[in-house]
């Protein structure tokens, strides 16, 4: 039929459809727990009884619903789905499996709404089977599925090829199936007659010329055919299509799994030949590589700075468990080596301190080198009234904070455990736990007088995190309700790599060491380690403001544009629960470096 005649019927049978069913303006269906509204042109009982609706008129009823509703493409299309579905839970005797295979026949005749409503109305299907329906109706839908399969393949059927696929997988049509359908097709008065081996591997071997591989691949398991084998499996592998080669290779079993895995290595990918090896229990087979594999795994959490879970895949194995040591050692965190040694009884490593410095030469930023004098811990009134004294006479302060993380995926995050706040010559660290349980008024009012101080410049990196986990961990406290001039590094410099390490690193030459970031934080006593990391934190911020504001400006621009670049992005307000407010004008007549 042409398109213009197929046009010409649809707008025909559309208003047939509209005068024959009466109609109702809304429908509502509960989405995520809230109450979504669709206005729809829909027939009363549509949805409700399709032995006395035809797939043709289903269609396009679904089709008013889709083109008059209210909401997004995707919420209307999951609203859709699980309507279909309900229809089909409540009209088995009706033959639903046949019904939707009908509806994938004529869906043709629903234009560019055909790709869609096909996935739709399939996967309502694939839910409403799950469910353990069976019978002669599923056993005639898998005729129709098969006879649209070799119509296909013989050009005389038109169909998306991803949706073929997918309707091929949801009748679960077997070569048994095919075979029928062909002798069907023969009676019908087509004289050519193949086998269904024959029909399927046509059409394969047709994608594979194309290197549709991963649709190959797929109806070669549906069809549990395994012709040609390891052949196809490199040529996947020689197109870079690894998806599809690592699913024919379990398909196939053990053996070509180990072929895959020693094509990866000849081509020097490692992470994908390791995860397949673990994948498929290859250890055996593989060892040196699996070891090597678990060894760039463990590598990669210690340079995250993930330590504990790095030491949870390493339990067990004295090989991995001495590499883990090595790598705290070249990351220069040698009380982690103490803590391994101890716990795992290791030996090899009793004179690691006396070698540390000669074999483990320091690559990263120390706190000597940013000039600071004390770094003070602040856990007891006293020291907290000090810190608020001398942070008065401050213009410019880094803040930075700690927590121990959190590796339980969906779980609430832990409190923050310290405050570091930086001068340039001092860092105080406030154990904010401690201090929440036995002084919180005295808390309360110093950290205020610092952080609500319209006076002093508060710098920090990714400030909208602590800003945000303060209040989650402290929401009693007014301190962190609110804070005033606020300076961002982040927002300045946007640096999408390396974070506040490699922000060092451009700036000031040297980055920071990152190895103890996600060490436990709420530990007592804090280790002379972890106070160093913090402390570097907060007072290398002050050094990247002083250094960009006193040295550098763009290329050609006038003078002083640095600093008002600066300025720019100082925000005078903000309420942890509202949008921060900038104060562009702010600095005139007064100097922060």
């Amino acid at each position: 039929m042409k398109r213009s005649d197929r046009t010409k019927l649809s707008k025909l049978i559309h208003r047939a459809i509209r005068l024959t069913y009466p109609v109702f303006s809304f429908v509502t269906i509960g989405m995520d727990g809230r109450s979504v509204k669709m206005q729809t042109t829909m027939s009363k009982h549509a949805f409700f009884d399709l032995s006395h609706v035809s797939p043709l008129v289903f269609l396009y009823l679904l089709k008013e619903c889709y083109a008059y509703g209210t909401c997004k493409a995707a919420v209307k299309f999951r609203a859709l789905q699980k309507q279909v579905h309900l229809v089909l839970l409540n009209n088995s005797q009706a033959g639903p499996a046949t019904f939707i295979a009908c509806c994938i026949c004529i869906m043709p005749l629903v234009d560019s709404y055909r790709d869609g409503f096909s996935h739709l109305v399939l996967s309502a299907l694939r839910h409403f089977l799950k469910l353990g329906y069976c019978g002669e109706d599923v056993q005639k839908a898998k005729l129709y599925a098969a006879k649209m399969f070799v119509g296909f393949v013989r050009g005389r059927f038109l169909i998306d090829e991803g949706i073929l696929i997918k309707v091929v997988q949801t009748f679960f049509v077997n070569l048994v199936d095919i075979e029928i359908a062909i002798v069907n097709i023969h009676m019908e008065g087509n004289n050519k007659m193949e086998t269904g081996k024959e029909v399927v591997e046509k059409y394969v071997f047709r994608l594979i010329e194309f290197q549709s591989y991963l649709t190959a691949v797929d109806l070669l398991i549906q069809f549990s055919i395994r012709e040609p084998g390891d052949s196809l499996l490199l040529k996947m592998m020689k197109g870079q299509q690894f998806k599809a080669a690592e699913k024919w290779a379990a398909f196939l079993g053990k053996p070509t799994l180990c072929l895959l895995v020693h094509e990866y290595n000849h081509q020097k990918l490692m992470q994908p030949a390791y995860a397949v090896i673990k994948k498929y229990n290859l250890r055996n087979e593989f060892p040196e590589l699996y070891l090597q594999g678990k060894e760039s795994s463990l590598k990669k959490l210690a340079e995250k700075g993930v330590w504990e879970i790095a030491e949870a895949r390493a339990r067990g194995d004295g090989h991995l468990l001495k590499y883990l040591v090595y790598l705290a050692m070249e990351a220069g965190y040698f009380e982690k080596v103490e803590e391994l040694c101890a716990r795992y009884s290791l030996e090899g490593f009793s004179r690691f301190k006396e070698l540390e410095v000669d074999a483990f030469p320091s690559r990263h930023l120390q706190l000597h080198e940013l000039f600071i004098k004390e770094v003070i811990l602040v856990d007891e009134v006293h020291g907290l009234r000090n810190a608020s004294c001398y942070f008065e006479e401050c213009k410019v302060v880094g803040v930075d904070c700690e927590w121990k993380p959190n590796y339980e995926k969906g779980s609430s995050p832990n409190k923050v455990s310290i405050m570091q706040i930086a001068s340039d010559k001092k860092v105080y660290i406030f154990d904010l736990i401690k201090l929440h349980e036995d002084v919180p008024t005295v808390l309360d009012e110093c950290l205020s007088s610092v952080l609500q101080s319209p006076s002093i410049l508060k710098l920090g990196y990714n400030f909208q995190c602590d800003i945000k986990q303060l209040a989650h961990s402290y929401g009693d406290l007014t301190c962190f309700k609110h804070y005033d001039m606020l300076l961002d590094i982040q927002n300045v410099f946007k640096e999408p790599r390396g974070g506040l390490s490699g922000l060092a690193e451009k700036i000031l030459g040297t980055s920071l060491n990152k190895t103890r970031r996600n060490s436990n934080w709420e530990q007592r006593p804090l280790s002379q380690y972890q106070l160093e990391y913090a402390a570097l934190d907060a007072a290398v911020l002050l050094h990247i403001f002083q250094h960009v504001g006193s040295h550098t400006s763009p290329e050609g621009a006038p003078d002083g544009h640095a600093k008002i670049e600066w300025k720019s992005y100082i925000i005078s307000h903000v309420d942890s629960s509202r949008s921060p407010r900038k104060n562009i004008g702010f600095g005139e007549g007064r100097s922060f470096g």
